[in-house]
């Protein structure tokens, strides 16, 4: 998403903030960084979101929070939410939805090249216990360090 936004992006913008990926309370689509694109034309908004990972069963939902939210701006005739074909990536994630998840979840996430650092205790010392954990994007470890069980949201 450009940097450079007009007022009406900005408005869609701070409304996405209020739509929530369902499996982490507190966090918005926008800090998951699952918003791609913003278009406004006329008083018609289409907006291209990236899916966390291909078959999400979340992403009727997701979609539908969005035009609802998007739908009560003040001069908006019809939102359309399109999927992105872009691939997401944890890099995606702003530093608040990592703290959410790490604070209220316990989950750690994982980037490219560098070591899961444990939610509880910060030691970079999580083992994989196993390679499914409750969804789909998320695998099991245990911290070497203090024993906890946590969850590592995958690359």
């Amino acid at each position: 998403m450009s940097n450079l936004c007009t007022i009406g992006e900005i408005n869609v913008i701070d409304a996405l903030r209020s739509v929530d990926d369902p499996e982490y309370p507190g966090v918005s689509v926008v800090d998951m960084g699952m918003i791609s694109a913003v278009e406004l034309a006329g008083g018609r908004v289409a907006i291209e979101l990236i899916t966390t990972f291909s078959g999400c069963p979340a992403l009727d939902v997701i979609s539908s929070e969005i035009a609802r939210a998007v739908g009560t701006l003040d001069g908006i005739t019809g939102v359309e939410v399109r999927r992105s074909p872009e691939a997401w990536d944890t890099s995606r994630l702003s530093e608040h939805a990592r703290a959410v998840m790490a604070r209220d979840f316990t989950v750690a996430v994982a980037v490219p090249g560098k070591p899961a650092e444990c939610p509880r205790c910060g030691a970079a010392a999580l083992v994989e216990q196993s390679p499914f954990g409750p969804a789909r994007c998320r695998a099991v470890h245990r911290c070497t360090a203090c024993g906890e069980v946590v969850e590592v949201l995958r690359a």
